[in-house]
């Protein structure tokens, strides 16, 4: 898929992001055009593994898990939290490339085209005084190989080539703007037009190798990362589209299913800005919207069996109680 086809797809299915949806489509785009070059000619190009960096709720894992499931990928997900909390990291990376491969249905060569997504690897920082293991940096030191591509052989014994798996990490990182606010390089560069300073703008918000390298990760597991997309915090505006638009939004999922009961599930705008604004206070992003949302809807949920005389039930504020018809 071209990368317009690649962010049209993803339009679907996440709201807002559209910077970091070009990004990585056409991450995606050049990564499995090597894959379909000849050994010679992609000899030394390096992988296009991902780095995401923005808040929690921002839609990180989703960009990812539609990704693959546009491109029909296996897409398996891991957390770098937990990987740092054993003692047997290599153990737990093949474990994950085990799944990846029980989402190819057994399929070596399918698994070795897959997508992993280890989120949280802000939390593998590096931290001057501590050991290596409990900052988390032997994780990173672990997953080095086979971000870069080597042959794993599972404990079932077969053998599985990450060189064309793509790696996409993910993390909030907190701090790291003011680490980027220190370290802005292209400020004394004169400048007449927009369009000049939309570039320097661009320029400055881009996250260097050396910010990364401050903020904690190493060099080499940095290095294995050479795309960085940024995700930015939702807005209310966003929040409430993302109850409503996408193809498998919360509200067309619980519409479905008060239609299968015979009845007509209608929310008020109102209430939608109601919810994004409680979600808003609670500083997580989309993550919030669906318990906010499945509260709301449990009372008409419990009654809508028993009563098979409502055809309708209206919400007109979150605030007061559902109207049956």
């Amino acid at each position: 898929m071209k990368p317009s086809e690649i962010v049209a797809q993803l339009n679907r299915h996440v709201i807002g992001q559209d910077e970091a949806k070009k990004i990585l489509a056409v991450a995606v785009y050049s990564h499995f055009r090597k894959v379909a070059m000849t050994d010679v000619d992609r000899l030394e190009m390096l992988k296009s593994n991902i780095l995401l960096i923005g808040p929690t709720g921002t839609g990180k894992t989703l960009l990812c898990e539609t990704l693959a499931r546009v491109l029909e990928l296996p897409f398996v997900t891991a957390d770098a939290t937990s990987l740092a909390q054993t003692e047997y990291v290599n153990e737990e990376l093949d474990a994950i490339l085990q799944r990846l491969l029980e989402r190819a249905g057994g399929d070596t060569s399918k698994a070795g085209r897959g997508i992993v997504f280890i989120d949280e690897v802000d939390k593998l920082k590096a931290i001057s005084g501590q050991a290596r293991a409990a900052s988390g940096e032997n994780v990173q030191h672990a997953l080095l190989k086979i971000m870069e591509g080597s042959l794993v052989t599972l404990k079932n014994g077969q053998t599985i080539d990450t060189k064309q798996i793509l790696f996409i990490c993910g993390g909030a990182f907190v701090g790291l703007e003011s680490i980027l606010a220190e370290t802005q390089a292209f400020g004394f560069i004169a400048t007449s037009q927009s369009d000049d300073q939309k570039v320097l703008d661009r320029l400055n918000a881009r996250v260097k190798p050396t910010d990364l390298f401050r903020f904690g990760l190493i060099p080499e597991f940095a290095g294995r990362l050479p795309i960085i997309a940024r995700l930015n915090e939702l807005s209310k505006d966003q929040m409430v589209r993302i109850m409503i638009e996408p193809q498998h939004s919360i509200y067309r999922q619980f519409r479905a299913i008060l239609q299968n009961e015979g009845v007509e599930l209608v929310i008020e705008p109102m209430v939608f800005g109601q919810i994004a604004d409680l979600a808003f206070e609670f500083k997580v992003g989309a993550r919030s919207l669906r318990g906010i949302f499945e509260e709301m809807i449990t009372p008409v949920l419990y009654l809508v069996p028993d009563r098979p005389d409502v055809k309708r039930v209206t919400i007109r504020s979150l605030f007061e109680e559902a109207l049956f018809t």
